[in-house]
């Protein structure tokens, strides 16, 4: 039996996150592991027993049995543009991709949902760029094509409430 839960590790993560930041000025690479979580348990998703390379989760409920790449992105500095998500994985089968949106503290604060289709078409519009081959997208690109399906003041937003 383990000695500390998840639930409390992960908050452990959270704060030496933001320390470590607050302290070098240099975020640290933990915020895929912190979202993957929050996604989990905010969206009620199943997590493979072992990682499989072209996604992170397995939907219940309303996205049952859909593959879902998770991304995460902690905004330090509302102010600054450009900000990226992680590298898609195109060549790979999955049906979603969420990201999550963390303030400076490692808290969830927005989670958007965009279907495979929609991102192809976005970085198929594009052009045929380095970036659009290897899956490079920034977050508000990301936000335009994605709709909101979670945030920290209301939770889970039901398809019929939010269009983008």
């Amino acid at each position: 039996m383990a000695l500390y839960s998840v639930h409390k590790l992960m908050a452990e993560a959270r704060r030496l996150a933001a320390e470590y930041r607050r302290t070098t000025g240099k975020p640290l690479a933990i915020s895929n592991e912190i979202a993957l979580h929050d996604a989990a348990r905010l969206l009620d998703l199943e997590l493979p027993e072992s990682p499989h390379t072209g996604y992170d989760a397995i939907g219940r409920g309303s996205r049952e049995g859909l593959r879902i790449q998770v991304k995460a992105r902690a905004i330090f500095d509302e102010s600054r543009s450009g900000q990226r998500i992680g590298q898609l994985k195109l060549d790979r089968e999955w049906d979603l991709v969420l990201l999550v949106l963390m303030d400076e503290e490692y808290e969830p604060y927005e989670i958007y949902q965009a279907e495979r289709a929609a991102i192809l078409e976005s970085l198929g519009t594009g052009g045929e760029s380095a970036r659009n081959r290897r899956g490079a997208m920034s977050v508000a690109r990301f936000k335009c094509i994605s709709r909101l399906v979670w945030t920290r003041e209301e939770g889970e937003i039901a398809d019929d409430l939010w269009e983008n």
